[in-house]
């Protein structure tokens, strides 16, 4: 294999060859894919610590994909981030000014713990709101917005932590008066709930790892009807990004293990919004 001269090329071929490679290959891969700036200057010890994985099993990938070894690869999440550094010093220098020391958390009247906490979330937030307008691109939004706006009706589903943003999908678009279905699997009737869409209809899809099987069968089921499809997901090696017409990857907030969904809301909310004003046009 050709090696990558960019993270943008590495993660493509990552992504090409996703299906194939190995369950613990697949895991750095997606590790990779979704932590850059972590792997841009740790130590490899630390990588394979938090991808759960042997530090051998890092240099083992990183030939599977034509490099002499991790550290070569690793110059590629360097360079990436080298060139992301003036708005990546903002949002450090701006996590630090929001952070409240102890002393200002008493004075505020609440507890240290608890005004440190609520900072953690409001500056992951903010970072992951950053980051969703750097990712995103505007064609991919108005392909969206042109899919809603011809769909005869628009099937949602998202079940778990995704079902709050497939929710709200179905809450804001029926406000504009669009045919809209909520796949909620009532009695487990995932796959019946989708018996009736068409060609003509589009399917919301909301999913992040580990990815519901229920949300696969409706995927699966849509497919067959040839109804086109929007994902909103977390990874491009998710399971519906490569089928998608359109596929939003979403990198959340996380604060000691707790995932925030303020962004897959932003993008739903902007979304909907935007269909609101093609539809006044």
């Amino acid at each position: 294999m050709n090696r990558a001269t960019s993270l943008a090329g590495l993660n493509a071929q990552i992504n090409d060859d996703f299906a194939g490679l190995s369950k613990r290959l697949s895991q750095i891969g997606r590790f990779l894919i979704d932590n850059p700036d972590d792997i841009a200057f740790g130590t490899v010890a630390v990588i394979a610590e938090e991808a759960g994985v042997h530090p051998s099993a890092l240099v083992r990938f990183a030939h599977k994909f034509g490099f002499s070894g991790f550290s070569e690869m690793q110059q590629l999440f360097q360079n990436d981030l080298v060139q992301k550094v003036p708005s990546y010093q903002e949002r450090i220098k701006l996590s630090q000014q929001l952070a409240l020391t102890p002393e200002k958390a008493e004075l505020a009247g609440s507890t240290a713990e608890d005004n440190t906490l609520l900072n953690q979330f409001v500056s992951s937030n903010m970072q992951a709101l950053a980051h969703l307008s750097d990712c995103v691109v505007d064609a991919d939004v108005q392909t969206a917005i042109n899919l809603l706006l011809q769909a005869n009706t628009t099937y949602i589903v998202g079940v778990r932590r995704a079902f709050i943003v497939a929710n709200y999908f179905a809450y804001s678009l029926q406000h504009i008066d669009r045919h809209v279905y909520l796949v909620d699997g009532a009695g487990g009737m995932f796959n019946q709930q989708v018996n009736a869409i068409t060609e003509q209809d589009v399917l919301i899809a909301v999913s992040f790892y580990p990815y519901a099987d229920e949300t696969q069968q409706v995927v699966d089921r849509a497919k067959t009807k040839n109804s086109k499809l929007i994902v909103i997901t977390d990874s491009l090696v998710s399971p519906y990004a490569q089928i998608a017409d359109v596929c939003f990857v979403v990198k959340e907030a996380e604060v000691n293990g707790f995932r925030s969904l303020t962004s897959s809301l932003c993008l739903a909310q902007s979304l909907s919004i935007g269909l609101a004003y093609r539809l006044e046009n």
